[in-house]
C-alpha cells in the first residue's frame, strides 16, 4: 500500500461544496517541502507533535532552540519539559532507505552525547546558540511555566541527562516504509533509558491560506534499559549483540590493549561491508571479538554474529537467537528450508545442531590476522558473507517473526 492517508475534505458551514485539501508538498516544485520548513514549523508550534500519545511524561515540552551543537552533530530541535525531561527532534524527509537508516542512528548518537552532559553544559551550548547571556534555557522554560524552581529544574535536568532519559522524535512529512528497522537500532544503545517515536506530519493548505497539520504516530517504543547478565568464565556478552556468546579474546592481562586492537580491526573491516539491503543496520566498531548485525525480530531476538578467532586464525558468521522467542521460531523455520537456503547462502554454509540449539554458520581459516595481506583477504571474504547472509536470511526472519506474533495473539 503506497498511501496511508486519504485526502481530507473541508466541508463549509451551510450548503457549501466540500473542498479536497491539497498536501503542501504537492503545491511546491519537484522537491516539495524542505526539512528546514518542517523544522521551523515544529519549533514554532511544538503542540503539533502528539507527544502525550507517545509518552505522557514528556507532554507539553518547551522548544528551546534549533541546530543545537553537540560533538555528534547538530540537533534539529531541542525541547525540554518543566520537569527537566529533554526532547530531541530530528526532521527528515525519508525519500530513500539510506536516509531512514542514517537518521535513526544519528538521533541515537545525539542522545548518547547528551547523556555525558550536565545542565551547565546544556546551558552553555544553548546560550552560545541563541547568543544570549545568563541562562536562556531556564528563562525560556520560565516564560511558559512560571513560577519554576531553578535548583530543582537544574538538578532534574542533570539527572535525566546522565540517565539518558530522553524522548527522541523523528518527524517527516512523507514517511511510508521501513518502520520496523527502528527497533533494530535500539538494541545498540541499551545503556540509555529513552523513548522513541516516529511521527508523520503531512501538511495541507486550506482555501483561506491557513495550514492543516495532521500528525500520525507510525511507531513508538517502550523505554529501553540496560540488561546485565552473568556468563561463565571465558565468555563475554556485548550490548550490541544482545546475547551473542562467543569465546572471549579479552581474557588475561592484555585485555585493555587487545580491546583497542579489536576495535581497530572492526573499524578497518566495516568499510568493506557493502550491503544490498538498505534497511539493514550496520553496527559500530566494537571493543570485542565480534559484531552483531540485528535482524527484524521483536526485542532483538535474532541477529548475525560476525566474529574473528585469533587462536584458530579464523573469521566467521552465524545466525543467533534467544530461546523461546520470535528469533528462535525464525531459526527453526529457516532450518526447515535448509535444502533450499544452503544453496542460496553458498560457500561452506552449514546447519549445526548442538544441545538442542540450532546455528546456521560459515567460517574460514585465514592465517595470521596481523599480516596486512591476510587481513585484507579476510575482510573481503567476511564482507561478502555478511551481505549474502543478510540478503538470504533477513527477509525470512522478518516473515517468520510476523507469523510468530500472529500465533501469539
Amino acid at each position: 500500500m503506497t498511501r496511508q492517508h486519504s485526502t481530507p475534505l473541508l466541508i463549509p458551514a451551510g450548503s457549501g461544496k466540500a473542498v479536497p485539501l491539497k498536501p503542501l508538498a504537492q503545491l511546491r516544485a519537484a522537491d516539495g517541502m524542505s526539512e528546514a520548513e518542517i523544522q521551523q514549523l515544529v519549533h514554532a508550534h511544538p503542540e503539533c507533535l502528539p507527544i502525550a500519545e507517545i509518552d505522557p511524561m514528556f507532554a507539553n515540552p518547551v522548544s528551546i532552540c534549533t541546530e543545537l551543537s553537540t560533538p555528534a552533530g547538530l540537533i534539529d530541535i531541542f525541547m525540554v519539559t518543566a520537569s527537566g525531561l529533554p526532547v530531541l527532534v530530528e526532521c527528515k524527509l525519508w525519500r530513500n532507505p539510506q536516509g531512514r537508516r542514517e537518521v535513526i542512528g544519528q538521533i541515537l548518537d545525539y542522545a548518547k552525547e547528551l547523556s555525558r552532559w550536565s545542565s551547565s553544559d546544556l546551558q552553555r551550548e544553548v546560550s552560545h546558540r541563541l547568543k544570549r547571556k545568563g541562562n536562556p534555557l531556564l528563562d525560556i522554560v520560565q516564560e511558559v511555566n512560571s513560577p519554576l524552581d531553578e535548583m530543582q529544574f537544574n538538578d532534574a535536568l542533570t539527572q535525566n541527562l546522565r540517565r539518558g532519559r530522553f524522548l527522541l522524535l523523528i518527524v517527516g512529512d512523507g514517511i511510508r516504509e521501513g518502520v520496523e528497522a527502528i527497533t533494530e537500532y535500539l538494541q545498540q544503545h541499551a545503556g540509555l533509558h529513552f523513548s522513541l517515536g516516529l511521527v508523520e506530519l503531512p501538511i495541507y493548505t486550506v482555501p483561506d491560506g491557513c495550514r492543516l497539520v495532521v500528525p500520525r504516530i507510525l511507531a513508538r517504543t517502550s523505554i529501553v534499559t540496560r540488561t546485565v547478565m552473568a556468563l561463565p568464565d571465558g565468555y563475554i556478552i556485548g550490548e550490541t549483540q544482545q546475547g551473542a556468546t562467543v569465546p572471549s579474546e579479552e581474557a588475561g592481562p592484555d585485555g585493555p590493549a587487545l580491546a583497542e586492537e579489536q576495535q581497530q580491526f572492526w573499524r578497518e573491516f566495516l568499510p568493506y561491508v557493502k550491503l544490498d539491503d538498505p534497511e539493514q543496520p550496520i553496527p559500530k566498531p566494537a571493543r570485542l571479538g565480534y559484531l552483531g548485525f540485528m535482524l527484524p525480530a521483536p526485542s532483538g531476538s535474532s541477529w548475525l554474529t560476525v566474529y574473528r578467532d585469533l587462536y584458530r586464525k579464523e573469521v566467521g558468521i552465524f545466525l543467533s537467537s534467544h530461546r523461546n522467542t520470535a528469533g528462535d521460531y525464525a531459526m527453526r523455520a529457516i532450518a526447515d528450508e535448509w535444502d533450499v537456503i544452503k544453496d542460496q547462502l553458498g560457500g561452506s554454509a552449514r546447519l549445526i545442531e548442538k544441545d538442542g540449539r540450532l546455528r546456521i554458520a560459515d567460517s574460514r581459516k585465514v592465517g595470521p590476522l596481523n599480516l596486512p595481506e591476510v587481513r585484507s583477504a579476510a575482510f573481503g571474504w567476511l564482507a561478502e558473507r555478511v551481505n549474502t547472509f543478510v540478503n538470504v536470511l533477513r527477509p525470512r526472519v522478518r516473515s517468520a517473526a510476523a507469523d510468530y506474533q500472529e500465533r501469539s495473539e
